[in-house]
């Protein structure tokens, strides 16, 4: 897991705080709390992810959090996986593949991730682990979201937000990093306001090889974003901001399972449980993860994975009065995905071989989009009153080239011949999602210590699939059309019981396409709506001065129409996914220069009326890489009085078992992995005409410890492993 530096004490653990100095100081002062804390990020964030309110996450009656850049640029975090991490409560394998997540009883598509605040599609097939120069912060919505970011998952939210123009003085960044195995990353940035102009400007470029710990797999990628503001009066200001991602990479799809009676002395504690081989059949009895293979890829010699997208987004932000405020973003999204691989690993028990079977996929993906947002604050009987009227739409149309014959084969287990992919037959499936939303949202202030906080959304939307044979003639049961125009919303309260101390609530409800990619059910298995509802609550506290911070949280989600991955690319249906945990972090500075943080996340999710096709019942089953535990914690100390101030620490995280399939045969047993760090600030005038210059030290996974971060359902043979012990140093100057 990443570590805690001295700024992520608030960020990262407690989730509502960002770079807001200014803001976060005037309320405080509005809640007669005295500031002691000079350049801490506090109470005060305001994340777009959380609601059109522009709430910050005290007023907020849900839990939020954010992970700023600052805090990533202090802590060297490099990946978004990295950064996803050091959230409560969070779990994500360690994969250039791509990037599922899991919290709150919920994993895959179940967990929505949006970009700037707009949905671009499942993570099955727009999640990968890119790098985090171009991130201006990482934003968590725990719990349902369809208010604020559409079909949304009832387990919660994930916000990337990229870098943005500010007004204010011209500030340029650059970095440098490498670690052992040979990764490079770099980056450059630049942003501010251009003299008295009324423009301000922000572009960004880097560029990053990250070798993983597989050998002969790594990923290389670029990111470029850049966007204009100008203020065309002071009650007007329009904007231009594009994107572009280009990821070129040799994958690593996992590590099979392999029997305890084949691999004897070479067995470890990765896993445990027993194993049928869904793809072979075989029983493979007490499984486990051969030694031997720990660094081993399975994946085929001309085996590759290719991303580009291109992304412009405009808009206007426009003061019609005092208390009236009209928004529009336009957007349009092109994205070219390809991926040739092997991707099944399975065990064949009878002739003690892997078997292998490949895949090969293509992604055209183009969306267009357009939001309107009118704000509005006033008083309703002497009460504070905000209120947000806003209008969605988008169409998305989706080209999936994909394989039609699977070339497959046997290798060793040991050592294995990396072979190539064979010849290839394609098929052509198409999808299209049309969607427009109404959303109300309205925050009430019944006195100035409670406040009602609710909102409603209208989403109608349609859906067409299509499917071709090879000869390009129309499958059976294709086309098919389907279409929702589900009801959602939520109402909740929060009430400052004194100054430091606000206790919250909220039932809420959420609906969305129920499968993450269109294209796994057969015509036959029609396609519903998944709907959820959730009830929250919880405390949001500051004490001594600002010193400590601490937030808990409770919660009871029930999601109807679940849609569970399985072996062959099929798709189980249950009945329900029943979530309920408690969530609780805390952070304290005691002295100048120390910081402590820890937080820890209890989840007891179970399934219910889930029966598969062929008959078995999964029900009161744990659905796949959800623990019921989760604990972080961490601690540094800066040495202000040296020469070179350096601040050294450490981090840990324990993440408890977890099953890498509905069937729950197989267990990814718990591991305890822990990080150390040292920062040291250069001086004034060595590198830079600031002092901002910072020296970067990790060492991650510091005992080495070997573990499996995911099982994909999908593929139930194979599992993920985890990130090995890894030194990383960077370098950082910001002038």
């Amino acid at each position: 897991m990443a570590c805690a530096a001295r700024t992520a004490v608030v960020v990262s653990t407690l989730g509502f705080a960002q770079t807001a100095y200014a803001q976060a100081e005037a309320r405080l002062e509005e809640d007669g709390e005295t500031i002691v804390v000079t350049g801490e990020r506090l109470l005060a964030p305001i994340a777009e992810i959380g609601s059109r309110l522009d709430l910050t996450a005290r007023e907020t009656p849900a839990t939020v959090e954010v992970i700023d850049s600052e805090t990533i640029r202090e802590q060297g975090i490099n990946t978004i996986v990295d950064t996803v991490r050091t959230a409560s409560g969070v779990v994500s394998a360690d994969t250039g593949a791509h990037t599922p997540y899991a919290m709150r009883g919920f994993q895959m598509a179940q967990v929505s991730v949006t970009q700037n605040g707009i949905n671009l599609g499942s993570t099955d097939f727009t999640g990968m682990n890119l790098g985090t120069f171009n991130l201006d912060r990482v934003e968590f919505l725990k719990g349902p979201s369809s208010i604020s970011s559409g079909q949304g998952s009832v387990g919660g939210t994930i916000n990337f937000v990229t870098k943005a123009p500010r007004p204010g003085p011209i500030k340029n960044e650059v970095f440098l990093g490498v670690d052992e195995r040979g990764s490079f990353r770099a980056g450059i940035g630049s942003g501010g306001s251009i003299g008295d102009s009324g423009l301000d400007y922000r572009v960004d470029l880097s560029r990053y090889n990250e070798q993983s710990f597989i050998e002969d797999s790594q990923v290389e990628y670029i990111h470029l974003s850049g966007g204009l503001d100008y203020r065309v009066s002071p009650s007007l200001k329009v904007f231009v901001a594009a994107e572009y991602r280009d990821l070129d990479g040799e994958i690593y799809w996992g590590t099979p399972l392999s029997p305890v009676a084949f691999s004897g002395e070479n067995s470890t504690d990765i896993v445990s449980g027993t194993q049928v081989s869904s793809f072979n059949g075989t029983d493979l009895g007490a499984v486990t993860i051969d030694r031997r293979t720990l660094d081993t890829n399975y994946n085929v010699a001309d085996g590759y994975k290719k991303f580009d997208e291109t992304w412009v987004r405009a808009g206007f932000e426009w003061e019609l009065g005092s208390d009236v405020t009209l928004s529009n973003l336009f957007y349009y999204y092109d994205a070219n995905r390809e991926w040739k691989n092997n991707e099944v690993t399975s065990f064949n028990s009878d002739t003690n071989l892997v078997d292998r079977e490949r895949f090969f996929v293509r992604h055209d993906q183009e969306q267009i989009g357009n939001n309107i947002d009118l704000a509005w604050r006033t008083q309703l009987g002497g009460m504070e009153n905000r209120l947000v009227v806003a209008f969605e739409y988008y169409d998305m149309d989706f080209t999936r080239p994909g394989a039609a014959n699977f070339p497959s084969d046997s290798v060793s287990l040991v050592d294995p011949e990396r072979g190539t992919y064979g010849v290839l037959t394609t098929s052509r499936q198409l999808a299209g999602v049309e969607s427009y939303a109404i959303n109300l949202e309205d925050r009430l202030e019944i006195t100035p210590e409670f406040a009602i906080v609710g909102g409603l959304r209208y989403n109608a939307f349609d859906v067409e699939r299509n499917a071709f044979d090879t000869a390009g003639e129309v499958r059976t049961g294709f086309p098919l059309e389907m279409d929702w125009d589900p009801v959602t919303g939520r109402i909740g309260f929060t009430y400052d019981i004194i100054p430091q101390v606000t206790l919250y609530g909220q039932y809420a409800t959420a609906s969305d396409i129920a499968v993450g990619s269109y294209f796994f059910l057969s015509p036959t298995q029609r396609m519903e709506l998944s709907t959820g509802r959730s009830y929250e609550a919880g405390a949001k506290a500051t004490f001594l001065n600002g010193r400590g911070q601490a937030t808990l949280s409770l919660y009871d989600i029930q999601r109807s129409n679940v849609y569970g991955g399985a072996a062959n690319q099929r798709l189980n249906v249950a009945g329900e996914l029943n979530s309920r945990g408690v969530e609780f972090t805390a952070s304290l500075r005691p002295v100048d220069g120390l910081n402590l943080w820890g937080n820890a996340a209890y989840t007891h999710a179970r399934y219910d009326n889930y029966v598969t096709e062929g008959g078995v019942s999964y029900d009161g089953n744990t659905p796949p890489n959800i623990p019921t535990w989760i604990v972080n914690g961490g601690g540094s100390y800066r040495f202000g009085e040296l020469a070179l101030p350096i601040e050294i620490g450490g981090s840990f995280s324990h993440v408890g078992d977890r099953f890498s399939t509905d069937l729950d045969t197989v267990t990814l047993e718990d591991y305890l992995i822990g990080d150390l760090f040292a920062f040291v600030n250069l001086p004034e005038g060595l590198l830079s005409p600031s002092n901002d210059v910072r020296l970067t030290f990790r060492l991650k996974n510091f005992t080495d410890k070997r573990y499996a971060s995911y099982g994909d359902p999908f593929y139930p043979d194979q599992v993920f492993l985890g990130t090995p012990r890894t030194f990383e140093t960077s370098l950082s100057v910001s002038f």
